[in-house]
């Protein structure tokens, strides 16, 4: 099973870093948990966010935003709209399920004549 958190949305942020007080480097980034295996693909509903610093190469942890950045990411935050949860079947899942149809229907059609 392969697990990983595929970008949803990049927004660039003009508040001051608190790292180098820069004003242009910040980054926020949205991403939500993708899931794939040999049988299916799925998006999940579960997201995370971080923000980053570009300039410095600072991961800006909630711990250190100030009130401008975190009225922001609130604002962020709503306007945010993740994919929807899905789940995609892929071919050997299909075959799978055909195979399995077609001999629980031959044990019942056999089980009828006999």
């Amino acid at each position: 099973m392969d697990e990983k958190l595929i970008t949803i949305k990049e927004v660039a942020l003009n508040n001051n870093c608190p790292e180098c007080y820069n004003t242009n480097g910040l980054q926020l980034t949205f991403k939500q948990k993708f899931i794939e295996t040999s049988l299916y693909k799925s998006i999940t509903n579960e997201t995370t966010q971080a923000i980053h610093c570009k300039t410095c190469s600072t991961d800006i942890f909630p711990v250190m935003w100030t009130e401008d950045i975190e009225r922001v990411f609130a604002y962020q935050q709503k306007a945010f709209t993740p994919k929807i949860a899905s789940t995609k079947l892929k071919k050997k899942a299909w075959l799978l399920i055909s195979l399995i149809s077609v001999l629980v229907l031959s044990v019942i059609l056999l089980a009828a004549f006999l």
